[in-house]
């Protein structure tokens, strides 16, 4: 009776090794899972950003061209 009273807490103890790794499995799939995402929305973000940049220039050229800010 004692060998197996020896055993429960090795046993809890790799029960609940087995059940921390198995949670940390599900965090590093979750997280492997969130960095795709970020590159797709970055992905999707640069042509968006790209237009932007266009945009602010033209504007720039407009406004001098106007005479609404001063040239330097």
């Amino acid at each position: 009776m004692s060998g197996e009273m020896a055993n429960e807490p090795h046993d809890l103890t790799v029960r609940y090794l087995r059940s921390i790794d198995e949670k940390l499995n599900r965090v590093a799939e979750d997280v492997r899972e969130i960095k795709t995402r970020v590159d797709i929305l970055k992905q999707q973000d640069a042509p968006v950003s790209n237009r932007i940049d266009h945009i602010d220039a033209r504007m720039e050229r407009i406004e001098r061209r106007t005479g609404l800010v001063e040239t330097t």
